[in-house]
C-alpha cells in the first residue's frame, strides 16, 4: 500500500477552508483551526489551536505528512502552522466539503490518506481506523457516533460486520446528508480514511455550487467499494464549530486533558 508504513497512514488533509458562520464574529477574523481548547502540560493547563489537536492525534496514528486546505483566512493558519512543515492547497471560493477534499488529491496522490475537518477533534478512534483499513483492505473507514438529531448530520444505513478493539464494526450500506427521512441514528464524525477511490467518487457525484462529501461515500458504495464504519461510544467530539459545542469542549477539555 503506498505512502504507509507498516500498515499505517502516512498522509492527512485537513480542511479548514469554511467561514466559521455559526461562531459568528471571531471567525471572521480567526479560523476555526486556531481555536484553542485547554490541555495539561506538566502542571500547567495551558491553551492549544484545535490544529495542533489534530495533528497530534493523527501523528499518534501514524500521519507524518500533513495537508492543509484553506481559504480567506490562510495568512493566519499558515502563518502559525509554516515551521510544523505543512502543505497548504487553497479554496479561494466557499464550495463545500466535498470540493476542499477534491483539493488535495495530488498532494494524496495514490496512496490512502485521512481526511478531518477542522472544527473538533476526537478524544480517540484515530488508531482503530488505521488498523481497520489495512485489516479489509477497505476503500473507506468511518468513525460514527450515535444522535438524537439525524436529519442535521451525515448520516449511514450499516449491518453489524465484527468488532475490533473493543468497538462494533459496521458493513456501510449507505450515506446521506442531513436526510429528511433519516434511516438510522449514526452520524458521520468528520474525520475519516479513505483510498484514493474517494477523489473519483467525488467527481462523479459533484454538483455546481457548494457540495458535500457524504455523496462521493454514498457513490463509492454504489460502484462496489468496501466501506467499513466502527461506532465511538466512549469518545467524544470535541466540537469548536458553533458556540455551545464549543462552550461544551471548553469544559470537557479543561476538566479531562
Amino acid at each position: 500500500m503506498s505512502d504507509s508504513i507498516s500498515g499505517k497512514i502516512t498522509k492527512a488533509i485537513i480542511t479548514s477552508a469554511g467561514q466559521g458562520s455559526r461562531m459568528k464574529r471571531v471567525t471572521r477574523v480567526l479560523p476555526k483551526a486556531l481555536l484553542p481548547l485547554f490541555k495539561k502540560e506538566g502542571d500547567l493547563r495551558i491553551m492549544v489551536p484545535v490544529a495542533e489537536f489534530i495533528i497530534e492525534s493523527l501523528s499518534m496514528a501514524g500521519v507524518s505528512k500533513f495537508c492543509f486546505v484553506v481559504g480567506k483566512h490562510k495568512s493566519l493558519l499558515m502563518d502559525y502552522l509554516f515551521d510544523m512543515g505543512v502543505t497548504f492547497v487553497f479554496q479561494n471560493e466557499p464550495k463545500g466539503f466535498g470540493d476542499a477534499v477534491l483539493r488535495g488529491e495530488d498532494f494524496a496522490s495514490q496512496g490512502p490518506v485521512f481526511v478531518h475537518a477542522d472544527d473538533g477533534v476526537l478524544t480517540g478512534g484515530y488508531n482503530e481506523a488505521a488498523g481497520l483499513f489495512a485489516e479489509k483492505d477497505a476503500d473507506a473507514v468511518l468513525l460514527l457516533r450515535k444522535t438524537d438529531n439525524p436529519k442535521r448530520y451525515g448520516i449511514v444505513t450499516a449491518e453489524q460486520d465484527s468488532d475490533y478493539m473493543g468497538h462494533k464494526v459496521f458493513k456501510i450500506t449507505g450515506a446521506e446528508e442531513k436526510p429528511k427521512n433519516p434511516k438510522s441514528d449514526m452520524m458521520l464524525s468528520a474525520v475519516y480514511l479513505f483510498s484514493h477511490r474517494i477523489f473519483g467518487s467525488l467527481r462523479e457525484s459533484e454538483q455546481s455550487g457548494e457540495f458535500e462529501l457524504t455523496p462521493g461515500i454514498d457513490r463509492i458504495i454504489k460502484n462496489g467499494g468496501r466501506v467499513y464504519g466502527i461506532l465511538l461510544e466512549k469518545e467524544r467530539w470535541l466540537n469548536v464549530g458553533d458556540t455551545e459545542s464549543y462552550h461544551k469542549a471548553l469544559e470537557y477539555s479543561y476538566e479531562k486533558l
